[in-house]
C-alpha cells in the first residue's frame, strides 16, 4: 500500500481487513500490550473460516479464538502463553511449541514455519511512512517480514519505538484506524516473603551491574530495592514500571555497558500507560527482535550481567522447571536459559532463580525431590547458579549433587526441611547423621 499524508483515508473496516485470511492459512498474532483485539474479534466472527493456524506469544485482552465454540475453526500455537490459554492447551484444543525464546524469528525467517499473514497493531507512520511495532518487537519483526500478508491495527495511542522496529507502510496489505488506550498490566501488592527475596537479591547487584528482570512481583521488589546503587544498565528482553522509577531516580544510565552503551535494551515491554509514555519515541530506550536481545554471545559482553528469572518448581539435583505443572503448561521456555546462560559468561555475572520456598498458601514446598511427571527442565543442572528463596540464596555451581541438595534444603521452608533432608539421603544412598 503507497504511503501517503491522507493515509487514514485508506482504513477499512475490521470485517473488510481479516477478509484476507483464508480456511488452512498460518498467522502470526502480535502480543502482549500490541495484542490487536479489534482485529482478532472480526476474525472469530468469520463462520466460514476453518484449519487456521495461529502462532503467537503471551497475548492479551478479550482472546475470542481461545473459546470452545471456535474448535476445529482456529488452532492456537503458543510459542509462549498466559492465562487464556491454559486451559485450551490442556483440554487439546490448542498446543504449545517449547523453544527458547531467542530461536522464534528463526522458526518464520527461515521458513520452517512459513507464514501466510500477520496480525499486528503498528504506530501511525511518520512523514516517511515508516510505522513502528510499539510495545512489542520480540517476533513480530520478523513475522511481519515473513509474512505475505501484514494486516494491522494502526492505533493512535501505539508509541513510536525506537530501535529495529519498523514497518513499512507500504508492507501493509490492509488496516483498520483506531485511537484506543494499549491494555495495561499491574502489578499486586508485595508480600513479606517477595520483599525479603528483593532485598537478598538487591544485595547481589553492585554498582555498573547490567540487568535483566522479567514481568511480576519479585523482580518489581528487587527494583524498589536499587535506589542506594550507581550506573545501572538494562538488557532485558522485557521490563515494566520499576525500570521508569529508576531511570528518573539517575540509577539506570546504561553508562557502562558495552553492547547498546547509554541505551535500555528490550523486546517487549509490559505495564501501565506511564510505560508506554516512556517509551513513546524515546531514543534511551532501543527496541529489537527477541533473537538479538536474547543472544547469550552478547549478553555475556556485558559486565556484571545480573540476570534474574523465576520458577515454579527445583529439585534437589537443581534442575529448575519454569514452564509447566506437570504435564500442564503454565508458561513457556522464554528467555530464562538465554539469560541465565548469558550471565553465567558475562564477568562477574550473576545468573539467579528466585522462587518463594512455597506454593499454596504454604502447604506445598517447591523444593521438590523431584520434578513431576511432565514437568519441563527449563534450566538445566548444569546452568543453573545462585538459588534465592526468602530463608536465603545458596550457588549450586561446581557443585555435587549432594552438595546442591543440602544446599537447597537450607533454603527451603523449615516445615519441609525434615521430609527433603530424608528424601536426599535415600537418593543419594547415605545415613542421616
Amino acid at each position: 500500500m503507497k504511503y501517503d499524508s491522507n493515509w487514514k483515508s485508506k482504513a477499512i473496516s475490521a470485517e473488510e481487513t481479516v477478509a484476507h485470511v483464508k480456511s488452512g492459512m498460518k498467522v502470526f498474532i502480535h502480543g502482549a500490550a500490541a495484542t490487536p483485539t479489534p482485529l482478532l474479534a472480526a476474525l472469530c466472527k468469520r463462520q466460514e473460516l476453518e484449519n487456521v493456524y495461529l502462532y503467537h506469544l503471551h497475548v492479551s485482552g478479550d482472546i475470542p479464538f481461545a473459546d470452545p465454540s471456535q474448535q476445529g475453526r482456529f488452532f492456537s500455537v503458543s510459542l509462549f502463553t498466559g492465562a487464556a490459554l491454559r486451559k485450551p492447551i490442556e483440554e487439546g484444543r490448542a498446543d504449545f511449541m517449547p523453544i527458547f525464546l531467542a530461536d522464534i524469528p528463526k522458526l518464520f525467517t527461515s521458513g520452517t514455519i512459513q507464514l501466510d499473514v500477520a496480525i499486528v497493531q503498528l504506530s501511525p507512520p511518520d512523514r516517511h511512512g515508516l510505522c513502528t511495532l510499539g510495545t512489542s518487537v520480540d517476533a513480530a519483526k520478523a513475522a511481519a517480514d515473513s509474512a505475505h500478508i501484514v494486516i494491522a491495527e494502526i492505533n493512535d495511542q501505539m508509541p513510536r519505538t525506537h530501535g529495529n522496529t519498523v514497518v513499512r507502510f507500504d508492507r501493509i496489505t490492509s488496516f483498520i484506524h483506531t485511537n484506543r488506550a494499549l491494555i495495561e498490566h499491574h502489578g499486586s501488592p508485595e508480600t513479606d516473603i517477595e520483599a525479603r527475596i528483593g532485598e537478598i537479591i538487591a544485595d547481589f547487584i553492585e554498582d555498573g551491574s547490567t540487568l535483566q528482570m522479567g514481568v511480576g512481583n519479585i523482580p518489581d521488589a528487587v527494583l524498589t530495592r536499587l535506589y542506594d546503587k550507581h550506573d545501572l544498565g538494562i538488557h532485558t528482553e522485557m521490563f515494566s514500571d520499576r525500570v521508569v522509577d529508576l531511570v528518573e531516580a539517575g540509577v539506570v544510565t546504561n553508562r557502562l555497558k558495552k553492547v547498546h552503551p547509554n541505551r535500555i535494551t528490550t523486546s517487549f515491554v509490559s505495564g501501565s500507560q506511564r510505560l508506554f509514555d516512556f517509551v513513546h519515541d524515546n531514543p534511551m530506550v532501543e527496541f529489537h527482535p527477541c533473537d538479538r536481545t536474547n543472544d547469550s554471545s552478547l549478553i555475556r559482553q556485558n559486565d556484571k550481567v545480573v540476570a534474574i528469572n523465576s520458577a515454579l518448581e527445583i529439585d534437589l539435583s537443581g534442575q529448575v522447571c519454569a514452564d509447566s505443572l506437570g504435564h500442564r503448561i503454565y508458561s513457556g521456555i522464554g528467555g530464562q536459559m538465554d539469560f541465565i546462560h548469558g550471565a553465567a559468561l558475562s564477568k562477574g555475572g550473576k545468573p539467579v532463580i528466585a522462587i518463594p520456598s512455597t506454593a499454596a498458601r504454604g502447604t506445598v514446598s517447591r523444593i521438590v525431590p523431584e520434578l513431576k511427571p511432565g514437568s519441563g527442565v527449563v534450566t538445566t543442572r548444569g546452568h543453573v547458579h545462585w538459588v534465592v528463596t526468602e530463608f536465603g540464596a545458596v550457588n549450586l555451581h561446581g557443585k555435587t549433587l549432594r552438595e546442591r541438595g543440602e544446599a537447597l534444603i537450607s533454603v527451603a521452608h523449615p516445615d519441609f526441611r525434615s521430609e527433603l533432608r530424608k528424601a536426599l539421603a535415600k537418593i543419594r544412598h547415605f545415613a542421616i547423621g
